[in-house]
């Protein structure tokens, strides 16, 4: 794999999950009610819960796209 293969898939991976982590909070925020009650379906939890869960996961989430793909591409971007 080249560099350049490298490049291309580093940067496709951010679009894609940083695509998938807006679309994630624009949900989060606009239906909170809506997936509140999916997720009930499954599991009891409290609303309060609910969000300290979903807070800790987005975090988590944008945490790792910047660590495992955002960094790595500006990095050989900068070589």
């Amino acid at each position: 794999m080249t560099k350049l293969d490298l490049l291309q898939v580093l940067g496709w991976c951010s679009l894609i999950y940083i695509a998938v982590l807006f679309l994630w909070i624009v949900m989060f925020t606009c239906c909170r009610s809506w997936v509140y009650r999916w997720h009930t379906k499954w599991f009891a939890i409290s609303e309060e819960k609910f969000n300290q869960i979903h807070y800790a996961l987005i975090g988590f989430y944008k945490l790792i796209i910047v660590v495992f793909f955002l960094v790595p591409y500006l990095v050989l971007r900068a070589l």
